[in-house]
């Protein structure tokens, strides 16, 4: 039965603050999934309640299944002026993703396709039609100037629909041909598929790959990010990279109090021996949406250390769940957070990461021809 309430649970909802718990959606429902509700997005003016009205009907209710729309975008590439952020554009190849990360950033932004940040952002899932078409418009316009575009910064590119609607590899192909410079962060094994098109790209200095590590124990990421890659598989893949000459690089992100903390320095010494030579981190962020999705998540698979988890992500964001002010909202502040930046500092030191910063090339782009422009004679 579907049960309507008059308004959505306010963002500040607290577990055991004395409003309505959360209802889970029944486990062999959302099996493989990382969220454990559906809760409807912020712009909701109702939300949708799956309940039981005592004839066992949600026993009826299918599993929840990948759905793949088709969207007909208008761009390819966005842009930021973000301070906290290296890059100013980026393309992301699809909306929602299916690695089902409970902790990632990019749920709330399923609310505003009217769907929930939750199951629907992992099962409910865009596709953008005719990018290759797109991009090398926006590449070929008049008074482009190249910057490195980032690729996997808010939805993984490689994620499992990949495989079959390679619209990643369609993007790099395009970018190969115009010696446009590129950069990939991504959870999945499935990018060394393309090393026929980043060996030749990193060549010349244009393409460079971080993969995102966030512990090494299986079981842990079985439940917190189950559809992407094991860890044994993501490193595996920088070492493939390294090997083909693509520089590859490690993301310690994001970083768990109590639950992937200690695993900082093993994460970065098994990466490093893989032929990692770069390496970053970032906090674990809750904005939005996320912010009871991760609360609901925890009080299922780690119940003993809710409490203790939330108060040590309070400490780090002031005495709030998330502070998105700029400067801080990737670290954090406080002293569990400056602990946390020595160690990854510490132990970067001494296992010889960063000692140089890559920079992809610019000089060597080569604009695609537009369509019906005259060839030059010389």
């Amino acid at each position: 039965m579907l049960k309507l309430r008059p308004e959505p649970r306010p963002l500040n909802y607290q577990i055991g603050d004395g409003r309505r718990d959360p209802d889970p959606v029944d486990a062999a429902r959302r099996r493989g999934r990382g969220a454990v509700t559906n809760r409807s997005g912020r712009f909701e003016p109702i939300e949708r309640v799956v309940e039981d009205d005592g004839w066992n009907s949600t026993d009826e209710l299918p599993a929840f299944k990948t759905e793949i729309t088709l969207e007909k975008a208008k761009t390819v590439i966005t842009r930021n002026e973000s301070p906290d952020i290296s890059f100013d554009r980026a393309i992301n190849p699809y909306r929602g993703c299916e690695h089902g990360c409970v902790y990632c950033f990019a749920r709330p932004t399923h609310a505003y396709m009217g769907l929930s940040p939750g199951l629907d952002f992992e099962t409910k899932l865009f596709v953008k039609e005719g990018v290759p078409e797109l991009l090398a418009r926006e590449l070929s316009a008049v008074g482009y100037n190249p910057r490195t575009i980032a690729i996997g910064t808010n939805t993984d590119p490689y994620q499992p629909i990949e495989r079959e609607r390679r619209v990643m590899r369609s993007v790099l192909e395009v970018l190969a041909r115009a010696n446009h410079p590129v950069g990939i962060v991504t959870k999945s094994a499935l990018v060394t598929r393309d090393i026929d098109i980043l060996g030749p790209m990193a060549e010349k200095g244009l393409a460079k790959v971080a993969l995102s590590v966030t512990t090494l124990d299986p079981k842990l990421a079985r439940t917190m990010e189950p559809r992407a890659s094991t860890p044994t598989k993501r490193i595996d893949a920088i070492r493939q990279l390294a090997e083909a000459g693509i520089p590859a690089s490690v993301m310690v992100a994001p970083i768990i109090p109590s639950l992937n903390d200690p695993e900082i320095e093993s994460i970065l010494e098994a990466c490093y021996a893989a032929g990692a030579r770069e390496a970053g981190y970032v906090m674990l962020r809750l904005p939005l949406e996320v912010r009871d999705l991760f609360r609901e998540w925890l009080l299922e698979h780690h119940p003993a250390k809710l409490r203790h988890v939330l108060s040590l992500i309070r400490s780090t964001r002031g005495g709030k769940d998330y502070d998105a002010q700029w400067g801080e909202r990737m670290t954090g502040d406080g002293p569990y957070a400056w602990m946390i930046g020595r160690r990854f500092e510490i132990a970067a030191e001494r296992l010889g990461f960063n000692k140089r910063r890559l920079k992809l090339r610019t000089d060597l782009f080569s604009p695609p021809k537009r369509a019906g422009e005259q060839l030059t004679l010389f």
